[in-house]
């Protein structure tokens, strides 16, 4: 212990601290090592600036037809093109579904949009799509999708820190007729009460 710093404590573990900052509009978060900061006391005066997730395209539907049981982050192999069109949010998850194949985890009936400049390098908008995911996970998958009324959907396609692309896919559960009407009541009521609030903060009647 010298100068009330514990050096060995330091060098035992590397930790990051994030804090969200304002550049121009859109939130940053900007990571310091503290390991050094604690053996030097000095903030260091280059940081490495992280963009948000961006979020292109999402499945509004799934919510409506299905119980949303777990939800993880995959990668997803596209061609040039298509990752152009998605920067533009030109994708369309609505249809969308996953299915394990020959021990590999596919995403179907998405559509992306030709992208306008790229000619014969544009592929077919709705072909399957490989996701990356480890192996471990795509077993987990196969055996869940086995049970009865289990399936897998994508939920959002998003730009990991504004760069790769990457898929929310989620393990869901259909849900009956009775579970959507439900839900719609359930909808209905919290929208009914966010009017009250409302109307209640600007002094309005009921």
């Amino acid at each position: 212990m010298s100068g009330g710093v514990d050096h060995g404590a330091a060098e035992g573990s590397r930790y990051l601290a994030a804090i969200n900052i304002l550049c121009g509009g859109p939130a940053y978060r900007q990571y310091y090592d503290l390991t050094k900061v604690v053996q030097t006391g000095i903030m260091p005066l280059e940081v490495r600036i992280v963009p948000e997730d961006k979020t292109v395209a999402q499945n509004r539907k799934a919510r409506h037809e299905y119980f949303i049981i777990d939800s993880f982050e995959t990668g997803i192999v596209l061609s040039g093109t298509e990752i152009k069109s998605i920067r533009e949010g030109r994708a369309n998850l609505k249809d969308g579904f996953a299915s394990v194949e020959g021990g590999e985890l596919w995403l179907h009936n998405v559509h992306i949009s030709p992208y306008e400049k790229g000619t014969i390098y544009n592929k077919d908008p709705l072909r399957p799509r490989k996701l990356l995911v480890h192996k471990t996970e795509i077993r987990r998958l196969l055996e869940k999708t086995r049970e009865k009324g289990f399936t897998l959907v994508p939920l959002k396609i998003y730009l990991k820190e504004g760069k790769r692309a990457k898929v929310e896919l989620a393990v869901a559960k259909g849900k009956q007729l009775h579970d959507k009407r439900d839900s719609a009541a359930e909808r209905d009521a919290a929208r009914e009460i966010e009017r009250a609030v409302r109307r209640k903060g600007r002094g309005e009647d009921y």
